[in-house]
């Protein structure tokens, strides 16, 4: 005899959480919701769109004898774009090498690069088809991808069930609902490089314990160049 309500639900539940494909009766995706799970409980990635480009600042872990260069959570994608991972690394360097192809096809077909747009719809496409394919498991990462389009810069934001949203700033991972009320009352449009690395650098720090060389990644996209844990960037951090 069981215990209570929630100890049915919970019994309940587990007929519909052994399958991607099977909805509950609530109409929820269990193995979509555990693969958010993943990316609550990482380092969070800070992103800003500024006058003239886009910043991602992403915070790892520290480990004693871990060398920091090993882990990479900020990344180039093309000469127009650049992503910031939270979650399941592994899943995010298997949908950034995806994008890298796509976006080379579109060059040597079409001679030019590819829309940031139209590579976030085929990323989240990808991502989607895992959410219908039994056997397999939605990808445990969320991307925060900035790029150039049309002289014009972009923030999108990916999640796990494939869907995605453009912000001018964001924040995931697991300081994101500290990190996010800050980025409302402080960010600004018309923002500098300068202020907006310092923004996201502080919305960091509301979030994360430690800032160091060794915690922090910078990306910076701006006229169309693109610079990751440069010194110059890297100057801005501090503990």
């Amino acid at each position: 005899m069981y215990g209570g309500s929630t100890e049915v639900e919970n019994v309940n539940q587990m007929g519909y959480d052994q399958a991607i494909v099977v909805f509950s009766p609530e109409g929820r995706m269990y193995q979509v919701e555990y693969a958010r799970k993943a990316v609550e409980r990482s380092p969070t990635v800070v992103g800003a769109v500024f006058a003239g480009g886009v910043v991602i600042v992403a915070s790892k872990e520290r480990r004693k004898l871990i060398v920091p260069e090993s882990i990479e959570k900020i990344s180039k994608i093309d000469n127009h774009m650049l992503t910031g991972s939270c979650g399941i690394l592994s899943d995010s360097r298997v949908l950034i090498d995806y994008a890298r192809v796509r976006s080379q096809v579109n060059r040597i077909t079409y001679d030019q690069p590819i829309e940031v747009l139209t590579l976030v719809k085929d990323i989240s496409d990808r991502m989607q088809r895992f959410t219908q394919i039994g056997g397999m498991r939605p990808f445990g990462v969320s991307l925060l991808l900035g790029g150039v389009s049309d002289y014009s810069y972009h923030l999108f934001e990916t999640d796990p069930s494939g869907a995605f949203r453009e912000w001018k700033a964001q924040a995931i991972g697991r300081g994101s609902k500290k990190a996010r009320k800050y980025l409302i009352a402080n960010y600004k449009s018309k923002m500098t490089k300068e202020q907006a690395i310092s923004l996201a650098l502080k919305t960091l720090k509301e979030s994360e314990e430690e800032l160091s060389h060794e915690t922090v990644e910078i990306g910076v996209i701006e006229d169309g160049k693109i610079e990751i844990n440069t010194p110059e960037l890297m100057k801005n951090v501090k503990k």
